[in-house]
């Protein structure tokens, strides 16, 4: 089952996921961020969170490039190594997801190094996440 999700994971990542996360994420799907102490629950907050890492570590700096470098899978686990880079800092982490029996990930678990690309992901994120809140603000009074 981890092999499909991570399949589909992929086809979100490269923009080529019809459904985008609301198809790959279970409604009580848990978050856990690097720099968040709280784990985050439900699809809304979740998908809140990845569109701006998405964005923030996809995004990255011109000429860097989001890539992950290393994958692990085990029953419904996987840990997917990337690399990328933000504001000129050198960003390395895991992304741990795990999934249920019916193909959704219930779990997604990120880990970065070093402090420094920590550091810059925070703000990067706050910006994006600061926005979203903003722009979702604004369309509810329109």
């Amino acid at each position: 089952m981890i092999d499909d999700v991570i399949a589909r994971w992929h086809r979100y990542m490269a923009g080529e996921l019809p459904g985008g996360l609301d198809e790959l994420l279970a409604d009580d799907v848990v978050f856990y961020s690097p720099v968040v102490y709280t784990p985050q629950r439900g699809k809304e907050i979740t998908t809140g969170y990845l569109e701006a890492a998405t964005k923030s570590l996809a995004g990255g700096d011109p000429g860097g490039v989001f890539t992950y470098v290393k994958e692990v899978l085990a029953g419904d686990t996987a840990v997917l190594e990337f690399e990328t880079s933000v504001a000129g800092k050198y960003v390395n982490g895991v992304d741990i997801i795990r999934c249920d029996d019916a193909g959704r990930i219930v779990e997604f678990r990120v880990m970065m190094r070093p402090l420094q690309a920590i550091q810059v992901v925070h703000e990067e994120m706050g910006r994006r996440l600061a926005a979203g809140v903003q722009e979702v603000s604004r369309s509810a009074t329109e």
